[in-house]
């Protein structure tokens, strides 16, 4: 008998995925936490019935997420990533050499004791000495910084649940304040296609909050239909001060064409916003 997932996009679109087998599954205290293996994309992260990352294309939405800001960030030692228990997020800022300081901030232990054990791609890295792991709400430990880190990432899940603060206008003027002088952050944001007024929403929210603010985008199939979104606000540095890219950090998605081009958005999404 085959098993299929089904993933609600909208009231009218339903997506399948095709399953061959169940390898977690477990109600914690914030969630439902699943880890099932698709027969295409491979092991996969599933919260409340939401695909949130899979083993095939993992790599983009981790490589932009993450590169995008610390590149344009001169020298970034400490970083915070908020959500992302399923560690790729801080996987790709370790590669910076710079790097001495990676906070992760998950609200969910499950999230991570079970990507550790599952997703080991993405989780192995928590093991890195200049790792922090804390499973505490991420809005009140941004709240209790002040002037602390160079770059704040935002890999929250869908704003439902647990991570519906995470979306705010609040939210992100604490994160300015846990900045530091010439500090930035990114979020990812949504989909432009199902989730406008969100976005507009939250770039009005940033644009209101940071000098300097972006929006860029990454083609990730596991998620959506079309384009997904990440919103950048920076207190000094602009795209154009951003470092070259390295080739030796060989990444499968980011490059320097990448980095030329990330905030070349097509004119429905100017338009958006």
């Amino acid at each position: 008998m085959e098993l299929w997932f089904t993933e609600r996009e909208t009231d009218n679109i339903k997506v399948q995925w095709k399953v061959n087998k169940t390898l977690y599954s477990k109600k914690s205290p914030f969630q439902q936490v699943d880890i099932v293996e698709f027969t295409e994309f491979g092991r996969a992260l599933v919260l409340d019935g939401i695909i949130q990352t899979t083993i095939f294309d993992e790599f983009i939405y981790h490589e932009m997420i993450a590169h995008v800001p610390l590149y344009i960030h001169q020298k970034p030692e400490r970083v915070m990533v908020v959500g992302g228990g399923d560690g790729g997020t801080v996987r790709e800022v370790l590669k910076h050499p710079t790097i001495k300081q990676v906070d992760l901030v998950e609200i969910d232990k499950e999230v991570v004791e079970s990507c550790k054990k599952y997703l080991p791609e993405l989780a192995g890295c928590l093991a890195d000495p200049r790792v922090n792991v804390y499973n505490v709400d991420g809005f009140k430990f941004v709240e209790e910084k002040e002037g602390y880190y160079d770059v704040i990432i935002i890999d929250s899940s869908d704003p439902i649940g647990p991570a519906i603060g995470l979306f705010a206008k609040p939210f992100y003027q604490n994160v300015y304040k846990a900045l530091k002088g010439d500090g930035l952050f990114t979020a990812q944001t949504e989909s432009p296609l199902f989730n406008s007024q969100l976005i507009r929403d939250v770039y009005s929210g940033i644009k209101e909050i940071f000098p300097i603010y972006y929006l860029y985008t990454a083609q990730v199939p596991t998620y959506s239909i079309g384009p997904w979104t990440f919103t950048l606000g920076s207190k000094k540095y602009k795209k154009e001060d951003a470092r070259l890219y390295d080739e030796n950090m060989k990444l499968r998605y980011f490059n320097k064409e990448i980095q030329r081009s990330t905030f070349d958005l097509p004119q429905y999404i100017k338009e958006l916003l």
